[in-house]
């Protein structure tokens, strides 16, 4: 039964005891609701959060309403936020997926904080973890990212990851159990979507018993990252120093594997990707300085041979180059992926304000990209005239946070795109047009 291997996995993996006050988060599908019915079955003391992040519309209300009802059946404290989201997400820059993180786990935090609970319990289980490692695979997030989703991090808990989704919806039916199916998960719009409905299911037909044998696989690669950690710390601290918030590594101290080991502590500690990291590498192989590599919060460059990493500052331009060829670029809290294109290729030439379409042969590499200054100028895309960058951006009612992550992407000394928002006029595709770049841009 599958509340018996469910009680038997929290003992094994001490997730919590029955003196635990758990905060349940709880959504209305499926996954979360047999969580909240195992957990109340099993005798834990528990409550509630649910979240209305007011995306689905009507949907989302629906949902709230199920998960509501449900936790006075059982008689357990139900708490319900609803969110602005869209707001937020407008606020911040961030995208949809990481502003209702960021603000669902806040709120789990103060629900602990005032009510007293010592562990929040979320649903996630094997095929959730399993999907979390095919999508850091094709982002090549390193070895650290293969280790899909853990059971536990702090004291937030996955009591689930024992077990399958079918496994959990056949306990729903078996158990009446009601839940409610969110409609996006059916779209192939989003990558873990077309891993999940596409990919892992013909995996699946070759081997019926792949879950159970990549949640085995993925428990391996746990363990090698966690003593992969351990040598990092060795090495950090004996090879890493930081004086005023400026860290810097010494290099010639890092004998082995320097690569990767620049690597994993770059990535782990600051956020840098993997392909910024490689360009970082190369510059140091060649001695190149000057050159500054950033993640979404910190810059580093090159000096006397060894590396220095500092938290990017307000006047920081954050000036990259991209050469041709190159398939994408960060900058911010964003990437940029760059692809040719012929111009009979496209299905249509209107495209979301995210995404540019650019005549390949005006423009000139490398580019360069950077947050707009005060005295840039551009023609914008229907017009003949130039236009303050500064005119523009208030003439578009962009707040003084989104105007603080505004990016512009220059060749030959013009700009060629106010990034996510206008093209600049001279590089637009014309009747001449063979080729295009098609540049998008991504919120991460």
């Amino acid at each position: 039964m599958l509340i018996d291997r469910f009680q038997e996995y929290i003992t094994r993996e001490k997730l919590f005891t029955r003196q635990d006050k758990i905060l349940l988060t709880v959504s209305g599908g499926v996954d979360s609701m047999v969580l909240m019915s195992l957990c109340v079955n099993s005798g834990y003391t528990v409550g509630v959060a649910h979240c209305n992040f007011g995306l689905r519309g009507r949907e989302s209300d629906e949902d709230e309403i199920l998960v509501q009802e449900h936790a006075r059946k059982y008689g357990i404290e139900c708490h319900n936020r609803r969110f602005d989201t869209t707001g937020e997400m407008e606020r911040t820059g961030e995208s949809m997926e990481m502003a209702a993180r960021r603000l669902r786990y806040t709120w789990f935090a103060e629900l602990c904080e005032e009510h007293g609970y010592s562990v929040i319990a979320v649903a996630h289980h094997i095929d959730d973890s399993i999907e979390t490692f095919f999508i850091n695979l094709m982002r090549g997030t390193g070895l650290r990212g293969l280790t899909g989703i853990h059971q536990q991090v702090g004291r937030v808990v996955r009591p689930l990851m024992f077990a399958s989704r079918k496994e959990i919806l056949d306990y729903a039916l078996h158990k009446h159990i009601p839940y409610r199916e969110d409609s996006s998960n059916k779209t192939t719009k989003y990558l873990r979507n077309k891993i999940r409905l596409g990919l892992t299911p013909r995996i699946r037909e070759i081997n019926p018993r792949f879950p159970f044998i990549m949640s085995r696989n993925i428990e391996r690669l746990m363990a090698a990252q966690r003593f992969i950690d351990g040598a990092i710390g060795n090495i950090y601290a004996e090879s890493v120093s930081e004086e005023a918030g400026i860290i810097t590594i010494n290099v010639d101290g890092i004998t082995d594997s320097r690569e990767f080991v620049i690597y994993e502590i770059l990535s782990s500690r600051f956020g840098f990707k993997g392909d910024v990291v490689d360009g970082l590498c190369k510059a140091l192989q060649q001695n190149t300085t000057g050159r500054r590599f950033y993640s979404r919060s910190h810059v580093a460059y090159i000096d006397r041979g060894n590396i220095v990493v500092s938290q990017i500052t307000e006047q920081d331009a954050c000036q990259i180059s991209v050469n041709e060829g190159q398939q994408r670029a960060y900058c911010g809290n964003s990437v940029l992926y760059f692809e040719i294109c012929d111009v009979d290729s496209l299905p249509t030439y209107n495209v979301p304000d995210n995404v540019a379409l650019l005549d390949a042969d005006r423009v000139t590499y490398p580019l360069t990209v950077r947050r707009w200054s005060d005295g840039d100028t551009f023609i914008p895309f229907g017009m003949t005239g130039r236009k303050k960058v500064s005119d523009f951006l208030i003439d578009s009612k962009v707040s003084m946070a989104e105007k603080g992550r505004q990016f512009v992407l220059i060749s030959n000394a013009e700009i060629a795109w106010l990034v996510g928002r206008r093209i600049a006029d001279p590089f637009r595709i014309t009747d001449s047009t063979e080729r295009v770049l098609r540049i998008t841009k991504e919120i991460i």
